[in-house]
């Protein structure tokens, strides 16, 4: 995959590919592959305010799930923190962000196997399940 990293300069991914933004993110779809996906953003700590995630699992703060508005339930993604190259692959199980130009909320597990604590840049991508 061929791709130009412009997110020091302006917040941006261009990929080489069909590129499409949804809700301020860049997201690549190859022609032919469903199953390959690229998005850039910003990573927060998952704020749990239930005892139950939108798949209807238990909250697990210490587990490597995370949030993401449109990916399918169960689906791993690896995620990279674009500040120290650290990488943890979590597993969608709720949905959410719901604050602009955040892609994914990740467990405090997840955040502290990434390296922070508050908000990140971040690159997703999908893990080989």
């Amino acid at each position: 995959m061929n791709y130009t990293d412009n997110y020091a300069n302006d917040g941006i991914v261009r990929i080489i590919g069909v590129v499409m933004t949804i809700c301020g993110a860049a997201v690549l779809f190859i022609a032919g592959s469903s199953d390959a996906m690229a998005e850039s953003g910003i990573a927060s700590v998952y704020a749990y305010s239930g005892t139950k995630t939108a798949s209807g699992e238990r909250a697990n703060p210490s587990g490597l799930t995370a949030e993401h508005r449109t990916l399918k339930f169960g689906t791993h993604v690896r995620v990279t923190n674009r500040r120290n190259g650290r990488s943890v692959t979590v597993r969608i199980n709720d949905r959410g962000p719901f604050v602009r130009g955040r892609v994914i909320d990740i467990t405090p597990a997840g955040a502290n196997a990434l390296g922070f604590s508050g908000l990140a840049p971040v690159k997703l991508e999908l893990a080989q399940n």
